[in-house]
């Protein structure tokens, strides 16, 4: 009997009840105009445009059919097919209802779709244009400050605001402050009035602010979304002549305990709280120029694989929440992985190249800043070679079996062109320079050695694995990690990892998920907030909230 998906991430336009897709030319119009009755669970309507985890599965899901379905598509405009409503934010009610793993998940697939919107800026020239047609707060702010651009209606009504904390006693949540600060560059004393002011900021105030880019009066409005869109368009080396990749829906068999895709497999153990997620190489030839990757389009190998990874961590992030430990383990044949590897690095001009590339940096990320230990588990069969040699990089501990009596048997660990720098964690570093904080000596040690299997002691004495213990030792060593992993505190485990797992450098990306994790996510504990009388629990009912005034 299959166990029953609370959540599911798959969706596709002609399902979609919150978002329309339209496109012309090299310009791309997401239009949100939120089903009141579309709540992904019972007991709330989404009125005045505000959205809930089910809205943003299909934004996610539309920003991706752009990437990779639209080549010819520069620029995306966002906007409201509501009459004076632009977003007005993360339901309130639904938050009030929902645990406090779920608001603190829903936020973080949220933090992760607006951030994806800035990683397709950088690193793949689509450009995104917020067009502010309405009132936009909270939430809906949010969503505009990760575009590249906001056009803000000038109408005497519609304004901009971040209203949590005067309205709910709690923050912004999916990057809102952060934004400000580091990349819009607002003051900070008007950050502070804009943030504890419900009622938002207008007009050229707001413009003068930097809260948003221009403001157009409501008759020259639309022809200004459609100047901006253009001009951000002229910005993008996206083929207008592209060939795009239809993403079919993903061949996958939910059980019980786990789930099983064409190269990704998941099984679950329930009495010790893990899940191992298994990553199988190319089973088949793969193309060896982008006439043959155009031809395979979703079945190409890194592509497929990306998109059922990522399907993969989203359901165990979401529908496993007491699983705390993900094994991660990969099998097959390390040549055919590592010459996929050489034709991403030699194409990465190629546009569906270069949006497949995005798709497993991000995926990837998505594995970083999961609040799970993450052990990879490197033993014989497996395939940790190139871009599969992430994974390794990414656990928080690496496991390598040492045959001494048959080397020829032995686990390797191979490193390729993508392990330096092509598939960087939000840090924008490489996991190797993030192992290593840096030092060039260590890394060039590394560098040296691409394209060599090492064996366990060859990866343990250039510090790639964790431990290598023989035949002998293994079974048991792992089984005792695991036994004391899983004997620990959840809430101490997450915060010890992403302290550990996020060393040195930060950007604003670090800092979006780091103040989410520490501060959000010890407000939406508090009872000013979340208590009977708390503010988030009270908005709507008429009742006034109740704080407890000491500062702590």
């Amino acid at each position: 009997m299959s166990a029953p998906i609370v959540v599911d991430y798959q969706t596709s336009p002609d399902a979609y009840r919150h978002w329309t897709l339209a496109t012309d030319g090299p310009v791309a119009t997401l239009t949100m105009t939120v089903n009141e009755d579309g709540g992904l669970r019972e007991g709330y309507k989404l009125k005045l445009n505000s959205y809930d985890l089910g809205v943003d599965i299909e934004l996610h899901d539309a920003v991706q059919r752009i990437r990779f379905e639209h080549p010819e598509v520069r620029a995306v405009v966002m906007t409201s097919g509501r009459d004076r409503i632009f977003c007005s934010g993360a339901n309130i009610f639904m938050l009030g209802k929902s645990t406090h793993a779920w608001k603190v998940n829903f936020c973080k697939f949220t933090n992760e779709t607006r951030n994806g919107l800035e990683d397709s800026s950088q690193h793949s020239g689509l450009k995104f244009l917020a067009a502010v047609n309405g009132a936009c707060a909270g939430g809906g702010y949010e969503l505009a400050a990760a575009c590249d651009e906001i056009l803000l209606i000038d109408d005497r009504s519609s304004s901009v605001s971040l209203p949590e904390v005067p309205l709910l006693g709690v923050l912004p949540g999916t990057g809102g402050l952060t934004r400000l600060t580091d990349k819009r560059k607002v003051r900070h004393d008007h950050a502070d009035i804009f943030c504890t002011t419900s009622e938002g900021v207008r007009g050229q105030r707001a413009k003068d602010w930097k809260l948003v880019d221009e403001i157009a009066k409501p008759a020259q409005f639309v022809q200004a979304v459609q100047e901006r869109a253009l001009k951000l368009a002229e910005q993008s080396d996206r083929p207008a002549n592209g060939k795009g990749v239809k993403l079919t829906p993903l061949q996958r068999e939910f059980s019980a305990d786990g789930v099983t895709y064409g190269y990704v497999t998941v099984t679950i153990d329930r009495s010790a709280r893990t899940a191992s997620f298994t990553v199988k190489a190319p089973t088949s030839a793969q193309p060896t120029d982008v006439a043959g990757i155009e031809a395979a389009g979703v079945n190409w190998w890194p592509l497929q694989m990306a998109r059922e990874l990522d399907d993969a961590i989203l359901h165990l992030r979401t529908n496993e929440t007491d699983i705390g430990t993900w094994l991660l383990k990969t099998a097959g044949d390390a040549q055919a992985v590592l010459a996929c590897d050489a034709v991403l690095a030699a194409n990465q001009s190629h546009w569906l190249v270069r949006e497949t590339t995005g798709l497993i940096r991000r995926t990837f990320a998505r594995i970083d800043v999961s609040s799970r230990s993450l052990f990879a588990l490197i033993d014989e069969g497996s395939c940790f070679a190139g871009t599969l040699a992430e994974l390794a990089f990414a656990a928080d501990r690496s496991y390598m079996l040492a045959l001494p009596d048959t080397p020829e048997a032995s686990p390797k660990l191979t490193m390729s062109a993508m392990n330096f720098g092509l598939l960087p964690m939000i840090t924008d570093q490489s996991r190797l320079a993030r192992r290593f904080y840096d030092d060039e000596a260590q890394l060039a040690a590394v560098r040296a050695k691409t394209g060599e299997p090492l064996d366990a002691d060859g990866a343990m004495a250039l510090g790639l694995v964790t431990t290598n213990p023989d035949d002998i030792d293994w079974a048991d060593e792992i089984r005792l990690a695991l036994e004391e992993r899983a004997s620990m505190s959840p809430d101490a485990l997450t915060g010890l990892e992403a302290n550990l797992r996020f060393n040195g450098k930060e950007n604003m990306a670090t800092r979006v998920f780091g103040r989410l994790s520490a501060w959000q996510n010890w407000i939406f504990n508090r009872p000013n907030a979340v208590g009977e009388l708390g503010a988030l629990k009270v908005y709507g009912s008429g009742n006034k909230a109740k704080f407890d005034f000491d500062r702590v």
